[in-house]
């Protein structure tokens, strides 16, 4: 069977399974809801297949055939914008400039290292670092206010954006000098449970230490925002290692023996998939990544 298919008909199938309207696409597409019909109709006449159910008044419903070409569909459309991302870095060479967004509690050292030999290698690469709370570094990525995010791991991250493992940073249970907790040889579950703990405020992503352990909880958007409360005593909370041992807060917080902790926090790189890696970024990466694994 030949193909005749094109990739319009595929973004066009894509948005309405995912908007289950053929008149919203039409609005977005600012074209005649009669056009999308049959863009999609023809797609079906070249699949030959029936991609879905249609009845008058009811929403598009994904038949099982559509159901099982839609992610298809998908990675056909990724694959294009890494071609066209691809192409476009092959055009422009080496960056001028670079844009990094980091979540504001990425383990300063590495990022600092990282940066100074990226200096060193690339001299007449200009560089803007941004820090940003939970959740905002994919959000500058998605707006193309930022070329290259460093973040802690989310199950959930925007379909426009690539993905890579750098390394890890540990996380530890820890309260201020004074919490009566601070006694402690070891604390249970339960013993935690009944006192305040301070939580990330994760929105709509979860990843570890985010899981509430107490049904007293205060919340913060800011790993070193929760340092702060337990320098007050406010409560106990789940922390990197790197944010208890700021030098601001030596002294300050205990680290307990606890029953349970969360698993290490997975450091991630992120880009727009239609903008791959030019050289400096690529660089700078591997660098980011053989930095993390120093600090174990």
């Amino acid at each position: 069977m030949s193909v005749l298919w094109n990739l319009e008909q595929l973004r066009l199938f894509v948005g309405v399974a995912e908007k289950r309207s053929f008149s919203a696409v039409a609005r977005d597409q600012r074209k005649a809801q009669s056009a999308i019909s049959s863009a999609i109709a023809l797609l079906e006449t070249d699949l030959g297949v029936t991609l879905f159910e249609r009845s008058s008044g009811r929403q598009p419903k994904l038949t099982e055939a559509g159901e099982a070409l839609l992610e298809e569909a998908r990675e056909v459309l990724r694959q294009c914008e890494r071609l066209n991302g691809r192409a476009l870095a092959l055009m422009r060479g080496q960056e001028a400039m670079l844009r990094l967004a980091q979540d504001e509690a990425m383990p300063y050292q590495p990022v600092i290292d990282s940066l100074a030999a990226l200096a060193e290698r690339f001299p007449t690469l200009e560089v803007q670092l941004a820090s940003a709370a939970q959740g905002d570094v994919a959000r500058k990525l998605v707006e193309r206010r930022a070329d290259l995010g460093l973040l802690f791991y989310h199950d959930q991250i925007p379909e426009a954006l690539e993905r890579r493992v750098l390394g890890s940073v540990e996380m530890v249970t820890v309260c201020g000098r004074g919490h009566p907790l601070a006694s402690h040889d070891y604390v249970t579950c339960l013993e935690m449970a009944r006192h305040r703990q301070l939580l990330m405020a994760t929105q709509s992503s979860v990843y570890p230490g985010s899981e509430q352990a107490s049904p007293q909880v205060w919340r913060a958007d800011s790993f070193y925002v929760l340092a702060e409360w337990l320098r007050s005593g406010l409560g106990w909370a789940w922390l990197p290692r790197h944010v208890v041992q700021y030098p601001a807060y030596l002294g300050d917080m205990v680290e307990l023996n606890s029953e349970w902790t969360p698993p290490a926090l997975v450091v991630e790189l992120v880009w727009r998939r239609d903008e791959p890696l030019g050289p400096a970024a690529r660089w700078l990466a591997e660098r980011f990544a053989v930095q993390l694994q120093a600090i174990g």
